[in-house]
């Protein structure tokens, strides 16, 4: 006798979004009393509202669909790799029944609702202190070097020449590393590389930001003048793992952003980016 026709699942109603942090939030929604005790999983429609003064050299987010076995709720979803701090979501919810066939009984989406993700206060300095130590732990010996670099793509530097004044001009730091820094949409600035070939002396040929370089020798970036902050370490999910230093200039915005939330390096002593004096000359 053929199989008696499943029961439609009722659409899920107020939804309701709290404890949300840089990389995490919880949610909760109303079902019917019959649904409860036969829903096996929750479909989750999760987009990041367009930012109008996103970079526009950097690749558009695409939305995240999650699928997640029911639990009781209301229910955590985390994730650094698809929430960012201080972004705007859109979130929209399904409740579903796998049946003996493998295909799922859905019920309606639910209404959208958005949440704004937190920033800089999930970061004290103590967690940044940690990172430093890590970083302290793993970083390797250190090299001379003579210059820092900015790579891009050609596009970046025909706009530049055509629309900027052939100025660089600082930008807001994108949600690039560690989830939740304090630096992340929150301070303006140029990005710099400083690696160092072992065997030349030299920065790498080659880099992942673009084929087109541009240098300035190091003393113009960092000096007596400068202070200099710890301000991440990530991993790329490759060998290498990135240190990310803030230069910035004695008293200026930057220097009293950076000193009320970074931890503060000796620009003569650390295990990262030194600058010394020597026979009257600056060394790097």
């Amino acid at each position: 006798s053929p199989l008696p026709a499943m029961e439609l699942l009722s659409t899920p109603k107020n939804i309701e979004i709290n404890n949300i942090t840089c990389d995490s939030f919880r949610i909760s929604w109303h079902m019917e009393k019959g649904d409860l005790e036969r829903v096996t999983h929750y479909f989750i429609d999760l987009n990041k509202k367009e930012n109008k003064n996103s970079n526009k050299f950097k690749h558009r987010d695409v939305p995240t669909k999650l699928v997640a076995k029911a639990v009781p709720l209301p229910m955590t979803v985390r994730g650094h790799w698809f929430l960012s701090p201080r972004t705007e979501y859109s979130v929209a919810v399904q409740t579903a029944v796998k049946q003996s066939d493998g295909e799922y009984l859905v019920s309606g989406w639910s209404e959208t609702v958005e949440f704004c993700t937190g920033g800089a206060l999930d970061y004290a300095k103590e967690h940044l202190a940690q990172l430093q130590e890590k970083a302290e732990l793993i970083a390797g010996r250190m090299l001379r070097f003579s210059v820092f670099y900015r790579n891009q793509h050609k596009e970046y530097f025909q706009h530049v020449r055509m629309h900027c004044g052939n100025v660089m001009k600082p930008s807001l730091k994108d949600n690039s590393g560690s989830h939740g820094s304090p630096t992340s949409g929150m301070l303006h600035g140029i990005f710099f590389s400083c690696n160092t070939e072992f065997n030349t002396g030299q920065p790498p040929p080659d880099s992942p930001y673009g084929r087109y370089r541009f240098q300035i020798p190091a003393q113009r970036l960092f000096n007596p003048n400068t202070n200099l902050y710890f301000a991440d370490f990530y991993c790329m999910y490759t060998a290498y793992h990135y240190v990310v230093l803030v230069l910035a200039p004695k008293g200026s915005s930057g220097d009293l952003f950076c000193r009320e939330r970074l931890p503060q390096l000796d620009i003569s002593s650390n295990r990262f980016l030194t600058c010394s004096v020597e026979e009257g000359e600056l060394v790097f």
